[in-house]
């Protein structure tokens, strides 16, 4: 692999070097997955942001000629993208979930839920968003779904939970920056210990749901991420058993839980196969993501099936 100091000669405008970044990723055989799925837009994204650029610039600006400050300027992303196979918004320290902006560091991991599209659209049908009055985030992190949820839901009041000290302290600077501090709750909470008596129209989570295989075959770029918020047991339901077992007591009747499970999604159908889940359908891609009413999980912990 040729030497990525700087720009080789030639290179000259932003077309140019978001080209030979994108060859470079792909010759260093990097992973993506954290907010780009392939080479040419990570290295757009890589230098848009390094330029101090938006992301939809007009094309009319892809051939203009960059200086040479600006050129070294994002080859020493490009370089620390490949050396360190840090995914790109722990370089940028910016991220978009949900179309809102997000402050990300290592303390967190990258969001990258396709829970987004659902508090997007308020979890309708299942929900009438105008009537939520309050919503339960389970393992916050950098906050981003507790946050897109006040959006969503303008007359709820948000309790987000984190058993992890940095990870909440990354949850402050986004709930501060979207100026949510009346109305998002943070709380050092591990499941449903520490909540305070209410019960919540919606519960929803992303909890830690990769199994010990899965961990030990991680890319270079995801042990990058807190090791606690992936790690779930040997067959990544750890968490996911706590989360049911407990949301009768924490659920309004007329609620829903909803529950990201990504690659685990056989498991849990297979652990929980007698309960009414209903498995989720993503217009924008991703799976894994279940829902139980309010009504469902009262029956079952009635019954004993929890």
């Amino acid at each position: 692999m040729e030497p990525i100091d700087h720009a080789p000669e030639g290179i000259d405008t932003l077309r140019d070097i978001v080209r030979y970044a994108a060859s470079r990723f792909n010759e260093a055989g990097l992973v993506f997955g954290h907010g780009t799925d392939n080479a040419i837009d990570e290295a757009a994204a890589l230098a848009l942001h390094a330029l101090h650029l938006p992301a939809d610039l007009p094309d009319l600006y892809w051939g203009a000629r960059l200086t040479r400050a600006e050129r070294d300027a994002v080859m020493a992303r490009v370089r620390r993208r490949i050396e360190e196979r840090l995914p790109l918004p722990y370089i940028t320290h910016e991220t978009y979930f949900a179309g809102l902006p997000f402050y990300v560091d290592q303390r967190v991991l990258v969001p990258r839920s396709p829970l987004a599209e659902l508090i997007e659209r308020g979890f309708q049908p299942w929900l009438d968003p105008d009537s939520v009055e309050a919503v339960l985030e389970i393992g916050t992190g950098s906050g981003c779904i507790a946050v897109a949820c006040a959006y969503a839901f303008p007359a709820a009041a948000v309790d987000a939970t984190d058993t992890d000290a940095d990870a909440l302290e990354v949850a402050a600077v986004n709930v501060h920056r979207h100026d949510l501090e009346d109305r998002v709750a943070l709380r050092n909470a591990d499941v449903y210990e520490g909540l305070p008596p209410r019960r919540y129209q919606l519960i929803v989570t992303n909890p830690p749901y990769v199994d010990a295989h899965a961990m030990a075959e991680l890319p270079p770029e995801y042990r990058h991420e807190p090791r606690h918020a992936l790690a779930a047991g040997d067959d990544g339901l750890a968490v996911v058993r706590r989360i049911l077992r407990g949301a009768g007591e924490h659920l309004a009747e007329d609620g829903i839980l909803v529950v990201e499970v990504g690659d685990a999604e056989d498991a849990v159908a297979e652990a929980f196969g007698h309960l009414p889940l209903t498995w989720l359908a993503l217009e924008r891609g991703g799976f894994g993501v279940f829902l139980l009413t309010g009504e469902q999980l009262h029956e079952a912990a009635a019954e004993g099936a929890l």
